[in-house]
C-alpha cells in the first residue's frame, strides 16, 4: 500500500465506503435478515447461489480447458462472466446484487502487485457499479417486467420486448458507473490527465457489456421460468466460448511479445552500449502518447515502434556501431541506413501495424532535413514524431562511448531549443508534461552486466534529475541534419551520429 499514491490511496477508500453503502442494506431487507416471512421469499437461495457461481468462475487462476498457450495454460478474461453478475442485477433487490459480487472479486486472479490492494478495489468497484445497473433495472420496472419481484422460479411470464429497455438500462448504469470508477482510478493512480483519462473508456465497453447484458437477461428469464435456475447455467456455454475466444488471442499476444524481445535482444548483442535503450524509448513514447490522449489501443502499438525503433541496426557493420568517437562521412552513410533495414525486418509482421512506418521514419526532422526520404512537417507519420522525441531524449540522458549522460532538465532545454524545427513541438511539450507528472528514471547503467527488465510504463513518481548513465552509442535523429548529407554536429553528440 506503501507503492500507492496518497490520491488514489483516499480514492480506493472512498471506493470501499461507497460499496459498503451499497452492500450493507442487503442485511436488513426481510428475505436475507429473517429467511422467508409472510409475503416475502427468501433471497439467500439465489444470493448465495449466484455470488457461489460467480466466484465460481472467478477463482481459477487457469483455464486448462482451453488449451495452451506458449508459456502455459491461459487465464480467464477479466469481465467474461459478468453476465452472472448482471443477472443477479435483474433478478435482486440492488443491495442483494451488489452483495454477489464481492466472494468472487476478492478471490479472483489479479496479474500485479498488490494483490491485497488490487481485489479490494475490484470488489468495491464491481459492488457499486452492479448496485447502480440494479437501480436503473428497478426504475423502469424491470422486476415486474420478467414477471414479478419474486425470485423463485414460475411466477410470471417476461414482458418481451419491453424487458430489453431496463435490461439496456442496467447495463448502461454498469457500465458508466464501470467507466467512472476507471477513470478515477487512472488519474489518482496512474497519474493520467484529467482531460484524457476517460477518453475512449465509455465507447470501448458498450458493446461488451450490452453483450453482457442480454447474456444476464437470458439467465434472468431462464431462471424465472419454470425450469428453474439449474436451465440458466447453459447460459454459461457461451461464456466459456468467450473464454476460448480471449485464449486464442493470449495465444497470439504472447507470440508477438516473443518476436519483440527476440529482436530487441538481437540488437542490444550487437551493440553493448544499446541495451536498455529500446525499452526505455518505448516507455517514454507510451508516455508522450498518454500525454496527448492517443487510445489505448495505439498505446501498445507504440510502445512497440518505441522498443523496435532501432531495430535496423542488425545490418549496420557491428565495428560502425562499437566504434569510440566520431564517424567518418562515410560510416555515418552507412549506419543512417538503419531505419531502412529496419522497415525491411519488421516488413512481414502484420501486428505492428503502423509501428513500422515509426521505425522508417523516426530520423525524419520537422523541417525536411532528416533521413531516409527528407519528409517535413504533416508529412511524417504522428507515431514517428513520438518516437523521434522518446528517442532524442534517452540518447541525451543515457551515457554513451563518447560523452556522459545528459541531466534530464539540460535534455528538456535541447528538445525545446529544437522544436518546431527539428522536433514536432507538441510531442516535446507532452513529454515535459509526462516528466513533470512522473519524473524519470532509467534501470540499467554502462557499469552493469547486462540489461534489466523495465516496467511497461512510469508508475512511481521520481525527481526530474534522477537520471543513471546507460549504454547507448548511437544518438537518434537529432544528431542528423538530411539525408545521405554530410552532418553537422549537435550539442552533446560529438561527431553527430544518427
Amino acid at each position: 500500500m506503501n507503492a500507492i499514491p496518497g490520491a488514489a490511496r483516499a480514492y480506493i477508500c472512498c471506493a470501499v465506503l461507497g460499496a459498503l453503502a451499497c452492500v450493507l442494506p442487503a442485511f436488513a431487507l426481510p428475505g436475507l435478515r429473517h429467511g422467508p416471512t409472510a409475503g416475502t421469499e427468501s433471497l439467500w437461495p439465489a444470493v448465495l447461489l449466484l455470488g457461489a457461481l460467480y466466484a465460481l468462475c472467478e477463482t481459477p487462476a487457469r483455464c486448462r480447458f482451453l488449451g495452451r498457450s506458449v508459456r502455459g495454460s491461459v487465464p480467464v478474461a477479466a469481465g467474461s462472466f459478468f453476465p452472472v453478475l448482471l443477472t443477479a442485477a435483474f433478478l435482486l433487490p440492488p443491495a442483494a446484487a451488489a452483495l454477489v459480487a464481492v466472494p468472487g472479486a476478492l478471490a479472483g486472479q489479479v496479474a500485479r502487485r498488490p494483490a491485497g490492494v488490487r481485489r479490494v478495489w475490484r470488489a468495491a468497484q464491481l459492488a457499486i457499479a452492479i448496485w447502480a445497473a440494479a437501480q436503473a433495472h428497478r426504475l423502469l420496472g424491470g422486476p415486474a417486467a420478467l414477471g414479478g419481484a419474486a425470485t423463485a422460479p414460475g411466477h410470471g411470464v417476461p414482458d418481451f420486448p419491453y424487458v430489453l429497455l431496463p435490461a439496456g438500462a442496467g447495463a448502461l448504469a454498469f457500465c458508466l458507473a464501470l467507466t467512472a470508477l476507471d477513470g478515477g482510478i487512472l488519474v489518482t493512480a496512474e497519474r493520467r490527465p484529467v482531460r484524457t483519462a476517460w477518453r475512449g473508456l465509455l465507447p470501448r465497453s458498450l458493446a461488451p457489456y450490452g453483450a453482457h447484458a442480454l447474456a444476464g437477461l437470458m439467465m434472468a428469464v431462464l431462471w424465472r421460468s419454470s425450469y428453474g435456475p439449474l436451465s440458466a447455467l447453459f447460459v454459461l456455454l457461451p461464456m466459456y466460448i468467450s473464454c476460448w475466444v480471449f485464449a486464442q488471442y493470449h495465444r497470439e499476444r504472447a507470440a508477438h511479445q516473443a518476436t519483440i524481445r527476440a529482436l530487441v535482444q538481437a540488437v542490444d548483442l550487437k551493440d553493448r552500449y544499446t541495451r536498455g535503450h529500446s525499452e526505455r524509448v518505448g516507455r517514454a513514447s507510451v508516455m508522450i502518447a498518454g500525454e496527448l490522449g492517443i487510445d489505448d489501443e495505439r498505446l501498445e502499438v507504440i510502445r512497440f515502434a518505441g522498443i523496435l525503433h532501432d531495430v535496423g541496426k542488425l545490418g549496420v557493420p557491428t565495428r560502425v556501431l562499437r566504434k569510440d568517437g566520431p564517424l567518418t562521412p562515410e560510416e555515418r552513410r552507412v549506419i543512417e541506413l538503419h531505419p531502412e533495414y529496419g522497415h525491411e525486418i519488421v516488413r512481414g509482421i502484420d501486428f505492428l501495424g503502423e509501428a513500422r512506418s515509426a521505425i522508417l521514419h523516426h530520423h525524419e526532422r520537422l523541417d525536411g532535413s532528416g533521413y531516409p526520404y527528407g519528409l517535413a512537417g504533416a508529412e511524417i507519420p504522428e507515431l514517428a514524431r513520438v518516437v523521434a522525441v522518446a528517442d532524442a531524449f534517452d540518447a541525451m540522458t543515457s551515457t554513451r562511448s563518447y560523452r556522459r549522460a545528459r541531466p534530464v532538465p539540460v535534455a528538456v532545454a535541447e528538445l525545446r531549443r529544437c522544436a518546431g524545427s527539428q522536433f514536432d513541438p507538441r510531442m516535446v511539450r507532452a513529454l515535459v508534461r509526462a516528466l513533470d507528472r512522473h519524473g524519470w528514471q532509467t534501470a540499467v547503467t554502462s557499469d552493469e552486466p547486462g540489461p534489466r527488465e523495465l516496467p511497461a510504463g512510469p508508475r512511481l513518481p521520481a525527481p526530474a534529475h534522477a537520471v543513471a548513465a546507460p549504454r547507448e552509442n548511437v544518438p537518434p535523429a537529432h544528431h542528423s541534419t538530411g539525408p545521405r548529407t554530410t552532418p553537422t554536429p549537435t550539442p552533446g553528440a560529438p561527431g553527430g551520429r544518427p
